[in-house]
């Protein structure tokens, strides 16, 4: 199945996922893998669909889960 959808399309849904189950604070990544499941779209599309701002958010969490090594340096703000 093909969806003709843009970059911000796909992040507006990302971001509508991940506020609308904010209660159970779903990571990115998650809503990611969800509505590429749910579209039945190929993990290959990811680089056209991924923003830059749902890449680096996904990389915070990757980072804070210690599953990728930090870049950066994160200011302790809560």
């Amino acid at each position: 199945m093909i969806f003709n959808i843009t970059k911000e399309e796909f992040s507006k849904r990302v971001e509508k996922y991940v506020g609308e189950s904010a209660e159970k604070e779903t990571p990115y990544i998650n809503a990611v893998l969800h509505l590429f499941e749910e579209y039945s779209f190929d993990f290959s599309l990811a680089s056209k669909l991924l923003s830059q701002p749902i890449l680096e958010k996904i990389q915070a969490e990757g980072m804070d889960l210690n599953i990728i090594p930090r870049t950066k340096n994160k200011l302790p703000f809560a």
